[in-house]
């Protein structure tokens, strides 16, 4: 993660980590099958792989496909014997990795769990010591995990923080296990620490064992058939080996053993098929987004310039007005590489680099293979580099929230007051790499939590975590200083923490202090601190994805659904391991979406979405709108609200219907505004279906006065196409008057709209928004309905619609009409599904992004698509339950 840096006036330690966290998942679902049964093996969370089938030499390749190969060597070639897809070790030999298996070992220490799976065929059942199968291990008494025979039972050491440095007791089964025959033997131990052992996919030991796995040393390598001594010799055939970093369920287990023996890895394609993976990866990686940011302007469904669409398949490859400009597997042939290669193309903007010319030769002289038939502008909008995860600082409102919920004071008033307000970026104010923290924050927060403290019942909030009040410098105070920071940091202190925190209270007794007053302090310098401040994560590993970890997760939850800190449930749940099993994290997103809490976090989103708090510095023109007054805006915004919390709370209606619905709820002074019959005090429901001009969010007055006292084409086209329809549009060319032109008599909004669209050097971009507004011409800059404005101008609300990716455009005749095209449409149902992962992410969306996206779409469709089916499938999905570590040095990793 990236973090921005400040100082202060005495030296500080970091507690800061720069990871690099990239949302999409390595696939490694390969086609794993026994020649004899199509039975897929299993691979999420598989670390190595060794088959055993396509080796020779003394080199064993690890054929997992996962980050840096463990590849294994046999000491003494003469002591194995070769048969197909199979090593068979006739004497004393070590088949070992020559580095430490830190892939294996970092993995597992991050899930707390992991399988390890054989098939292999024991020379006899008199092996004992126990005999290595395979181990992780440095001698016959230091080991991380050892499978062994123990004469005629399988026999498994595991190292914990609760076993022995040998990994003892073992766990081991019973009643003569081992034969002479081909056999699957499988150890799994959960984070739970439930430990279990399967032969031949049934159940042979169950046993607990305790602990944690991050003691496991960073230094012993992988070994097969032996000790890393030499002393603990196993004879017999392999015929798989594979380690995973995680648990394999019953049903799982049953999968491998189904899948036989005889296995291809995924990995290995033929020449046909490699090259077609390669030429479907160039498309997505390079052509896709070239086309996109370089030629879509001008050449998409919409502006179509010269008749030449590339924005789809069957158009592109059908050219133009000038013929066809790709000729399949013939570049030279090729218009667009010749207008390229000659820098003709693009006419405007920065020219194509050198890589991106040859990348397009190459695509067109492989056979311009598409791998989607339409290309989203909007999945290429941000560079790669803007999906990385930076440290979330936590925003204005989430400091609030979290405050009130750590140690029960609210600091909204005073967080308000003096802290910086969140800037927008990208759309939302969450967007965490523009969160800065400054030396003004820094004072700010420590200001604020000194405030803080003094509020507290101190001593009331100590009794949560000890009922120690004696002011030591022992294990006492540490225990409680570790117990409240894990409460405070949302996650477990380190040793280093620890004792930082609890020199707050040796400092204090050693000047005379009592217990109440070193409390205070500590607690005070916790609500200062970095891991306070920020959602800090701790990721690290070696560039791959791997599952978040527990208290991370439980983080991301929270913040997601509740905008604050996880509670003391979610907190449990992740100190007991239960956040590993999906079934739970279903289980407590359920939960959690049935507290008032995720009700005020989706109003936090729409709230942005809309951008709602300009409504506090709207200062229509008093001439034009004489009747306005101030508290109009906070009608608007508090309609909008009500509303949304209407259709997605109380009636759990899909997403979309938030665009056409028939109900809203206004105060007397904002229905005389809208021309309804007031009734009623304070906000009160209306049923609209007598009134069509009226129903969803684009006819209230929050959203229709971002067209301003004009009641401007342009920004309210801007805010469906960016907003509603995911497009996009370039900027408009530096020194642009873009001052909005006010209408006048015989010449309405939509007639000076038709005047730019019919220019030919404004039409390029303007045609693709300005006509989408054509159906809110009726509204004016405040959201009243007039059929003629101040001039006399006749108003119309009829018009046409091409939605991006589309062909061809679909009419309307009414405002009420085009709410209902929009709310039935896929891509504006898919939009909101990306607005609402972006503002749950903290982070803009990228290319790679986009296919977990469509999948998380998918399965919110299919429940529905209510607001509560889409956070659960984001949460559920790849981009909050895994993340990509950065690859750190060993002497910063361990």
């Amino acid at each position: 993660m990236k973090v921005n840096r400040y100082t202060k006036k005495r030296k500080r330690s970091s507690l800061l980590s720069r990871v690099v966290f990239l949302s999409l998942l390595l696939t490694l679902f390969s086609s794993f099958g026994s020649l004899e049964a199509a039975v897929p093996r299993v691979a999420r969370g598989l670390q190595v792989l060794y088959t055993f089938d396509a080796t020779r030499g003394d080199i064993i390749q690890d054929q997992s496909g996962l980050g840096q190969a463990l590849d294994l060597k046999i000491e003494k070639p003469s002591a194995v014997q070769w048969r197909n897809g199979v090593l068979v070790v006739r004497s004393s030999t070590k088949i070992k990795s020559s580095v430490p298996a830190k892939k294996i070992i970092n993995a597992v220490k991050r899930s707390n769990s992991l399988t390890v799976e054989a098939w292999v065929k024991p020379a006899n059942n008199q092996q004992k010591g126990p005999a290595r199968i395979v181990s992780i291990s440095s001698n016959s008494s230091q080991r991380n995990m050892t499978l062994g025979q123990e004469a005629k039972n399988f026999d498994v050491r595991l190292r914990t923080t609760s076993t022995s440095t040998n990994g003892l007791p073992s766990t081991a089964t019973s009643n003569n296990s081992v034969t002479s025959a081909l056999m699957h033997v499988v150890f799994t131990r959960d984070v739970t620490g439930t430990a279990r052992i399967y032969i031949n996919g049934k159940q042979r030991a169950n046993k607990k064992v305790p602990g944690k796995l991050k003691n496991w040393s960073k230094d012993f390598p992988l070994i097969l058939s032996n000790e890393k001594s030499g002393d603990r010799p196993w004879l017999g055939e392999f015929h798989l080996v594979a380690v995973f970093s995680r648990a394999l369920t019953t049903n799982e287990i049953n999968q491998n053993y189904r899948a036989g023996t005889n296995v291809k890895t995924g990995n290995k394609q033929t020449k046909e098929e490699l090259a077609a993976t390669r030429a479907h990866q160039l498309f997505e990686t390079r052509i896709a987004p070239l086309l996109a940011q370089n030629c879509l302007d001008c050449h998409d469904s919409i502006t179509k310039k010269g008749r030449l669409d590339l924005s789809q398949k069957a158009a592109a490859l059908a050219g133009g007005e000038s013929g066809k400009v790709i000729v399949p597997g013939k570049a030279s042939e090729s218009l667009l590489w010749e207008q390229v290669k000659s820098g003709d193309m693009p006419p405007e903007g920065k020219p194509l680099s050198t890589q991106e010319i040859a990348s397009l030769k190459e695509w067109i002289n492989n056979g311009a293979i598409w791998s989607s038939d339409v290309i989203d502008p909007a999945v290429y909008a941000h560079d790669s580099r803007a999906g990385d995860v930076w440290v979330q600082r936590l925003t204005n409102s989430e400091y609030i929230e979290t405050v009130r919920r750590a140690v029960g004071v609210d600091i909204s008033k005073e967080a308000h007051e003096m802290l910086p307000p969140d800037l927008r970026a990208d759309g939302f104010s969450n967007t965490a790499y523009n969160l800065n923290v400054d030396l003004k924050h820094v004072e700010i927060y420590a200001r604020l939590a000194e405030i803080i403290v003094k509020r507290m019942d101190v001593m009331k909030f100590a009794t949560r975590f000890s009922k120690s009040r004696k002011l030591s410098t022992d294990a006492t105070m540490r225990e409680f200083v570790g117990s409240m920071g894990k409460w405070l940091f949302r996650g477990p202190l380190d040793d280093r923490e620890v004792t930082t925190y609890s020199g707050i209270a040796t400092t204090v007794a050693s000047a005379g202090g009592d217990y109440k007053e070193a409390v205070s302090y500590i607690v005070e310098a916790m609500l200062q601190s970095p891991r306070f401040i920020y959602r800090i994560e701790n990721q690290r590993g070696d560039g791959t994805a791997w599952p978040v970890g527990e208290y991370e997760l439980a983080s991301r939850m929270s913040y997601i659904i509740w905008g604050g800190p996880p509670d003391e449930e979610l907190i449990r749940a992740a100190d007991s391991g239960e956040l590993h099993d999906p079934q739970n994290v279903d289980k407590q997103v359920s939960r959690m979406l049935q507290n008032p809490r995720a009700v005020e976090r989706s109003l936090q989103f729409v709230s942005e979405w809309l951008n709602l708090d300009r409504l506090s510095n709207l200062r229509p023109d008093l001439k034009k709108f004489p009747k306005w007054n101030g508290a109009l805006a906070t009608d608007m915004r508090e309609e909008t609200l009500a509303f949304f919390k209407e259709i997605v709370w109380q009636e759990k209606r899909p997403l979309a219907d938030l665009l056409n619905a028939q109900v809203t709820y206004v105060t007397p002074q904002l229905a005389a505004h809208y021309g309804l019959k007031p009734k009623g005090t304070g906000l009160v429901r209306y049923d609209l279906t007598a009134i069509p001009a009226r129903g969803g969010l684009l006819t209230q007055g929050s959203v229709l006065t971002v067209g301003g006292d004009e009641a401007s084409m342009v920004t309210r086209g801007l805010f469906i196409l960016q907003d509603i329809l995911r497009g996009t549009v370039k900027d408009p060319p530096p020194g642009l008057d873009t001052t909005p032109v006010p209408s006048k008599p015989g010449l309405s909004q939509r007639h000076i709209a038709e005047q730019r669209i019919a220019n030919a050097s404004c039409a390029g971009c303007h045609v693709k928004f300005e006509p989408l507004a054509f159906g809110l011409e009726k509204f004016d800059g405040l959201g009243s309905f007039h059929n003629k404005d101040e001039h006399g101008n006749q108003l119309r609300d009829d018009g046409e619609i091409l939605f991006p990716g589309t062909a061809k455009p679909v009419s309307y005749q009414s405002s009420a009409e085009l709410m209902n095209l929009l709310a039935g449409n896929p891509r504006v149902q898919q939009s909101i599904t990306w607005k609402v992962t972006q503002f749950a992410l903290g982070r803009p969306l990228v290319a790679a992004d986009a296919r977990i996206i469509d999948q998380i779409h998918r399965t919110a469709q299919k429940n529905g698509g209510t607001y509560s089916s889409l956070i659960t499938a984001i949460v559920m999905s790849d981009l909050v339950q895994l993340t990509r570590t950065e690859a750190i040095s060993s002497e910063v990793h361990e």
